[in-house]
């Protein structure tokens, strides 16, 4: 049975780097690596490559936008530590090819990409390192858009969580393994 772990955190919070160094340290320097950024704009552009500038030849990557948890299972055939980065922006992938006038529906499909993702990780033998952003902590967002994206992602967030033997809050740099603390819901 596959482990998971979460590492979350606000953005440039040290949250990848984090996740980068604990998966070269569990898989003893080589790891997977499930790219889920699909570029469309310069900056996205620059922020990839940014990820791609920290990673050398010990790393494989996947390219995932889409069905990541298939992806994950042909990682797991080869690697005992994948590095899934990042939930948020696979769920932005979702979110943009959803229908934004039926909620509920984004809500319960949403919920099934997240489960396909756990699924495919607890079918593996391998541990899989999701990154995630925590999106909300900030003000309520002004559009329907950025509140469904923050919505999903809390409950995204939450059902990875539920899964994870450990869960990391990344703040400046530094990680806390918030379920250690034992800060998590009993």
């Amino acid at each position: 049975m596959g482990k998971i772990i979460l590492v979350t955190g606000g953005a440039r919070s040290g949250k990848s780097k984090f996740a980068e160094k604990l998966a070269l340290k569990l898989g003893n320097g080589r790891a997977a690596y499930i790219a889920t950024a699909q570029i469309f704009d310069e900056e996205m552009a620059h922020r990839v490559k940014l990820h791609q500038a920290r990673r050398n030849n010990f790393w494989t990557t996947y390219e995932a936008p889409f069905y990541a948890d298939k992806a994950i299972s042909k990682a797991a055939e080869s690697f005992d530590v994948i590095l899934f980065d990042c939930v948020t922006i696979y769920l932005s992938n979702f979110i943009c090819a959803a229908n934004l006038d039926d909620v509920e529906k984004i809500n319960c499909d949403a919920e099934n990409l997240i489960g396909a993702l756990i699924n495919a990780a607890e079918n593996s033998n391998a541990t899989i390192i999701f990154v995630s952003n925590e999106v909300g902590a900030g003000i309520v967002p002004e559009n329907k858009l950025a509140r469904i994206f923050r919505d999903i992602a809390g409950l995204a967030n939450q059902q990875i969580a539920a899964h994870a033997e450990k869960v990391f809050l990344t703040v400046a740099g530094i990680a806390v393994d918030i379920r250690e603390q034992g800060l998590a819901n009993s």
